[in-house]
């Protein structure tokens, strides 16, 4: 049994590369609601941030969905 290392490095560093592009979008999109609830307890509107926010979320949902119709398919 051999193991092909430069294939297992390639899915290796694919995954890290997509797990922290996932967890960066998710990020962003928490802080562009943060920055919108900020905004209202001053009295103002942020809407770019809300808007930047849910639309962080839903690319993350994408690429989750994305991953799992691969796995699926």
């Amino acid at each position: 049994m051999s193991v092909d290392w430069g294939s297992l490095a390639t899915v290796l560093v694919v995954g890290v590369v997509v797990t922290l592009g996932l967890v960066g979008l998710f990020t962003l999109g928490i802080a562009g609601l943060s920055r919108q609830e900020a905004a209202v307890a001053r009295g103002t509107s942020a809407p770019a941030a809300r808007v930047g926010g849910w639309a962080c979320f839903a690319l993350a949902a994408a690429a989750v969905g994305y991953g799992i119709s691969l796995i699926a398919g």
